[in-house]
């Protein structure tokens, strides 16, 4: 994610605590436990426990008493709610992204841009029996990790790619040589020459992804329509034919969302 300036007074306590409510919404409706917390955000056990406890007492955590996991609070399914209607755009894609995994047989996902990172929003299963889990809702990835964040990142101006390859010099710390800043922009490149991002297993091995973009009105590439699936499955026989109703769908979502009342 961009830092901001730490010149600015508390924004470091902010960034922590925004941290902190990232990794507990990722937990899902299961929480998350203070130790694990603690270890994801690189944080003293004694510092998460004080801002988590700050951040309760404001309704945007909660603490189960029996299991003393941490969940989201009710505040922020209310400033989602009021936020929903301008950034949700999932009741206009959910029938999209259950046509894409039916026509393919394959899990297809709708994911969002939030600043330097995809969110997986909607998950559907295939009827395939063998599935990858790799992806599911609330799930992030840093762009040009995962196909969906490959697909966005493809079509950015220039300008905006040069400046994220610039905040995250090492991605290949994390995530494999692969995602080192050459062999990242060749694959940049074959997308958006493509049309669609093709992930062969590069997160998990045997796990095969293909993302391709989808448009706001102003034609920035905001969200990403993908697929996973395991590696046999996207051989080079059948790997055109997806990527063909995979595109199809996202330019349907596209002029879905061009189309829509403001």
């Amino acid at each position: 994610m961009e830092q901001p300036a730490r010149t600015i007074p508390g924004t470091q306590a902010i960034s922590r605590a925004a941290s902190l409510l990232r990794l507990v919404t990722q937990s899902g409706s299961e929480g998350a436990a203070l130790i694990d917390l603690a270890r994801a955000s690189g944080l003293t056990r004694s510092t998460v426990h004080r801002l988590l406890s700050a951040l309760r007492a404001e309704g945007l955590v909660d603490r189960d008493e029996g299991s003393a996991r941490w969940m989201p609070g009710p505040e922020l399914f209310l400033m989602g709610t009021v936020a929903a209607a301008r950034y949700d755009i999932t009741a206009l894609a959910r029938d999209i992204v259950r046509s894409l995994a039916v026509k393919t047989e394959e899990s297809a996902f709708l994911s969002v841009r939030r600043a330097d990172e995809t969110v997986c929003l909607v998950r559907e299963e295939g009827s395939f029996p063998i599935r990858s889990f790799v992806l599911s809702e609330g799930i992030r990835f840093p762009l040009g990790v995962a196909s969906a964040g490959l697909a966005i990142l493809a079509f950015l101006p220039d300008h905006d790619v040069d400046a994220y390859l610039e905040r995250h010099p090492d991605l290949d710390r994390e995530w494999g040589a692969a995602h080192g800043i050459r062999p990242l922009r060749s694959r940049l490149a074959e997308t958006k020459e493509r049309g669609y991002a093709v992930n062969p297993g590069l997160i998990v091995e045997g796990s095969w992804g293909l993302g391709a973009a989808v448009f706001d009105r102003s034609g920035r590439p905001e969200w990403a329509l993908s697929l996973t699936g395991v590696g046999f499955r996207f051989g080079p026989e059948r790997l055109p034919n997806l990527g063909r109703t995979l595109l199809a769908h996202a330019h349907q979502l596209s002029a879905r969302i061009a189309g829509a009342r403001r």
